[in-house]
């Protein structure tokens, strides 16, 4: 029968991600706090969030939140058709001041605002420029795109420069497409770079703050901030879900951007919108990231404190790192995997990173810095991952 033949094939194709190790299986975390988790029960130090900031669990944003569930939970409806309250339009308003833009626009979340925003703007007459590190969301915005994607890499400057060179006549409108910080490596795009080469070539510079967003620049607004670009960045996308330690996405630019992505953005009026105490949370959350600049200096210096024990303990990292995603390079799956087991049976959950999310011989365990964490936590972690790291190395080589 049809149906059996189908579910043959799924069984085929979960055996064979099986035999490469990459089946991934389901956990269950309950946060507790900003540093400690419960992973399928058992406490842990927590080493996998984004709430980079510690706002996820600041009382004046859960009482924020709180009060305007007590009154409706869902949106109900898209932002178009009736989805849009008091709540949205304040948000937008204080992120469009925020990002000093004259106009912002939510989605629900930051993957809809990537594959939104570029699929809306990029037509059949253009083409997209897209790096090769950019995070998913980027990468299929490009692909539902109906212009044509080139992939680039920020280390070779001047092929990019050499290819928009090239198609600058071929196509009505150039678009050039990056995340701030890459998140997987925890590096910088060169944004004043790319600024320049936009400029140069009329080309459009998209860039997508979500790891940047609170975390870079004098008053935390991001890498566009930290460069000194934000005025020279046509489109820029960021989230609400990690150092704001809520929910969505936004997109924040011209007014005609924002007006132009409220009538064509697929991904934004064709889904409900957020709930309303979930902008109610990111307005409070918005207020204290402006505010309280000591949690920044905090995690700052935990970034600080966190490579300079990796390099004293001679573990493998990525060159020019900077900010909370400090990554720790294994090469193989199996190496990233058994390491992060071992981990969370020594009480800390840090994730393993493997293929499809990196390139293949780039596995990796991924740790993510939050202002609270002390230093004997993120010492503490750190030898056990050289503890596990060596056990792994030795039993490989004895075997």
């Amino acid at each position: 029968m049809p149906a059996d033949r189908f579910q043959l094939r799924l069984s085929r194709e979960l055996d064979r991600l099986a035999d490469q190790n990459r089946i991934r299986r389901r956990r269950q975390v309950e946060s507790v706090s900003s540093t400690v988790c419960l992973v399928d029960g058992r406490t842990c130090v927590d080493f996998s969030s984004n709430d980079y900031l510690a706002l996820a669990h600041h009382s004046e944003v859960l009482r924020a939140a709180g009060e305007v569930t007590a009154h409706q939970v869902g949106a109900r409806s898209s932002p178009l058709v009736g989805g849009r309250s008091v709540w949205h339009e304040q948000l937008e308003q204080a992120l469009a001041e925020f990002e000093q833009a004259p106009a912002a626009l939510l989605f629900p979340s930051g993957y809809a605002a990537n594959s939104g925003t570029l699929s809306s703007l990029v037509t059949s007459r253009d083409a997209v420029f897209c790096d090769r590190e950019n995070h998913a969301s980027i990468v299929d915005g490009c692909r539902l795109a109906a212009g044509r994607m080139f992939v680039y890499r920020h280390d070779q400057p001047d092929r990019l420069r050499d290819a928009v060179a090239r198609r600058r006549t071929q196509y009505e409108q150039l678009f050039i497409v990056t995340d701030s910080v890459f998140s997987m490596d925890g590096t910088l795009a060169p944004l004043d770079e790319l600024c320049d080469l936009a400029e140069r070539f009329g080309a459009v510079l998209v860039v997508d703050e979500a790891h940047g967003t609170g975390v870079f620049g004098r008053t935390g607004h991001g890498v566009c901030e930290h460069l000194q670009v934000t005025q020279r960045v046509a489109v820029r996308v960021a989230t609400l879900s990690k150092a704001i330690g809520v929910h969505g996405g936004f997109v924040a630019g011209s007014t005609a951007l924002c007006d132009w992505l409220w009538n064509t953005a697929r991904s934004q009026f064709f889904s409900t919108a957020l709930p309303p105490a979930s902008c109610a949370a990111a307005l409070v959350s918005l207020r204290i990231l402006q505010r309280d600049a000591a949690r920044r200096d905090r995690l700052e210096a935990n970034c600080r404190f966190a490579r300079e024990r990796l390099a004293a303990e001679e573990l493998p990292s990525i060159s020019g790192s900077s900010g909370p995603i400090v990554p720790v390079i294994l090469g193989s799956e199996e190496a990233a995997v058994r390491v992060s087991r071992q981990l969370l049976d020594a009480g800390f959950f840090v994730p393993a990173i493997r293929p499809p999310s990196v390139a293949p011989g780039t596995s990796r365990l991924r740790m993510s810095l939050c202002c609270d964490h002390t230093d004997q936590q993120i010492a503490a972690v750190i030898e056990a991952i050289r503890d596990a790291v060596r056990e792994f190395r030795h039993h490989s080589a004895v075997t």
